[in-house]
């Protein structure tokens, strides 16, 4: 009897853990930003273009014009930015104030710009090679990336076992559920680690987030927050490592009285 409430709280306190992994992982809110630089539009036009000569085979001389982009800023809209595994998105609000509460679902605008995350911030494949907004601490990024598609996939085999163990009573199962939702919940403890790394030493987030417009907003205050995501991984570490190790336990205590 005491078995069995062991483990329906083990697997209560587990179901929770997973859950708060499978939306960090589902979720695209592990990092916030805002900023009011402005976005980048059409090229300008071609009064505002430069030209320059070039001779062409016969010798004629070719007027090339060469087009830049242009950033219009709108210091009364600001430029709200989050990313996580799959997306990195942006949207506009008019709304000076920075807070938390302007990335409720509920509060951004409708229309978003966003672009595979789970590669970010890799050398972006356009412009010259190597990219000027390469990140060298794409290697953290990388890591991360392959430690929450492992911690996950761990986890959810965890579950297997455990759904396995519970109608035949096999310690075995058990302990192996245990073992796997610990391994979970210590990759989930080196990805959060990775990323506190990355945001608060290792990234120059000011480039990070500006990106393409890094040299046309050089005194813009950017603010970068941890996000929604973050907290989630956060809250379902302790949860799932005390239930691994609570389904462990109950694995030997089975095969100790068997």
């Amino acid at each position: 009897m005491k078995v069995r409430i062991a483990a329906l709280i083990a697997g209560t306190v587990g179901a929770l853990g997973v859950l708060c992994f499978l939306t960090a992982f589902g979720t695209d809110y592990w990092l916030m930003a805002s900023e009011n630089c402005g976005r980048p539009t059409h090229p300008i036009s071609d009064s505002s273009s430069s030209s320059s000569a070039r001779a062409s085979s016969n010798g004629e001389e070719i007027l090339v014009k060469k087009t830049t982009l242009k950033v219009v800023r709108d210091l009364t809209e600001t430029n709200f930015h989050h990313e996580g595994f799959f997306w990195r998105c942006w949207f506009q609000r008019n709304d000076s104030q920075d807070s938390i509460w302007n990335f409720l679902f509920t509060n951004q605008a409708s229309h978003k710009f966003c672009i595979h995350g789970y590669l970010f911030p890799l050398p972006v494949a356009i412009g010259p090679v190597p990219h000027p907004s390469y990140d060298a601490t794409a290697v953290f990024r990388g890591f991360w990336t392959a430690f929450i598609v492992l911690a996950i996939t761990v986890s959810l085999v965890g579950g297997f076992f455990l759904v396995c163990a519970v109608p035949f009573g096999s310690a075995k199962l058990y302990r192996w559920g245990g073992v796997s939702l610990l391994t979970a919940g210590s990759l989930f403890t080196l990805v959060v680690s990775l990323f506190v790394v990355w945001k608060e030493v290792a990234a120059d987030l000011h480039k990070y987030i500006l990106l393409e417009r890094s040299e046309d907003c050089q005194e813009m205050l950017v603010s970068v927050q941890y996000g929604w995501s973050f907290m989630f991984a956060s809250s379902g570490i302790p949860l799932t490592l005390l239930s691994g190790l609570l389904f462990y336990l109950i694995g030997r205590h089975i095969q100790r009285n068997k």
